[in-house]
């Protein structure tokens, strides 16, 4: 009985040892559980709050991404209102260039045509500097020309000036009058000694001049002209002024052998002319009335050869 109550003490003992195992070993799971729960709900609220955080920090990316979108959705707004502008700016700067080449095309040309200008005035310039100079020559040759006449009087002049000769040359046309009365007696066509000395004084120094190697190529005549005055019939005094101009013709061409070479002699019969007027081209004195003394005369005078310069000029001017 006793071992028997020893054996079942035993066996209490046993399992009292193994329920007190059992308990602590139970504890110790339910100490484990509770660490773990403990733990668990550390992390699990620690991830909360990360997550939280995270989440936080999500809504916040998100925000800034948002706003960056936007930011960028601008920007490609702009960037496009940018690209049309651009195009619009190629578009135009193309047009630009197109009227660019064009102009320059037109430049190109027009320079062409500068360049063949520029040749062509550079060839005018060189020609009108050539005709200048032959315009030049050909002035001084007309003013010779034009200028013969006044050279010639104003030779008269101051020959009858260094011989100490007292005569009236004519400023407008170099004619030197004589008075019929010194020259004739009155209604005689003979020359009186008195007239054969004032023409032996006055003809060879005027023909002389006449007769100089730069006047005589421009003389066409060397004219002696008879006047009247208009007492008597036309036909009488036209008779009695040719008779008079032809004696102191004759007379000239006899004295001219006391001064002219026998070429010249020549010359100047050759350029001589003789002419009557009768009682045409009267001298009027203030009051228009004829002056009969001072119409009665005998006009020398020379003619240059009109036509003959008249032509000269004209072939210069043909020649230009």
């Amino acid at each position: 009985m006793r071992k028997h109550r020893e054996k079942e003490n035993s066996d209490f003992n046993v399992w009292r040892s193994y329920s007190d195992m059992m308990a602590g070993v139970l504890l110790l799971f339910v100490l484990i559980m509770c660490v773990t729960l403990f733990q668990s709900q550390i992390n699990y609220e620690q991830s909360i709050k990360e997550r939280d955080e995270k989440l936080f920090l999500q809504e916040e990316y998100t925000k800034e991404i948002m706003s960056q979108k936007n930011i960028v959705e601008n920007q490609q707004n702009q960037l496009s209102a940018q690209d049309e502008q651009l195009a619009t700016q190629d578009e135009l700067l193309a047009a630009q260039k197109k009227q660019l080449d064009e102009l320059a095309a037109k430049l190109a040309a027009q320079q062409e045509k500068l360049d063949a200008q520029s040749v062509t005035l550079a060839s005018q310039q060189s020609a009108l500097d050539e005709k200048t100079t032959q315009l030049a020559d050909q002035q001084a040759r007309i003013d010779k020309i034009i200028g013969v006449k006044a050279d010639v009087i104003e030779a008269l002049r101051q020959e009858f000036a260094n011989n100490n000769v007292n005569v009236a040359i004519d400023a407008s046309n170099g004619s030197l009058v004589m008075d019929s009365s010194v020259l004739f007696a009155y209604d005689e066509t003979e020359l009186t000694e008195e007239g054969q000395m004032v023409l032996g004084t006055v003809l060879p120094t005027y023909c002389n001049v006449l007769l100089q190697e730069e006047y005589f190529p421009y003389v066409a005549e060397i004219i002696i002209d008879g006047y009247t005055d208009s007492s008597g019939g036309y036909e009488y005094n036209l008779e009695l002024s040719q008779r008079r101009s032809l004696a102191v013709a004759e007379y000239l061409l006899n004295l001219s052998q006391s001064f002219l070479s026998g070429e010249n002699q020549e010359s100047l019969r050759n350029k001589l002319t003789v002419n009557g007027h009768s009682s045409s081209n009267p001298i009027l004195d203030e009051d228009g009335n004829e002056d009969a003394d001072a119409s009665r005369r005998v006009e020398v005078k020379f003619r240059l050869k009109d036509e003959e310069m008249i032509e000269e000029l004209r072939s210069i001017l043909d020649s230009d």
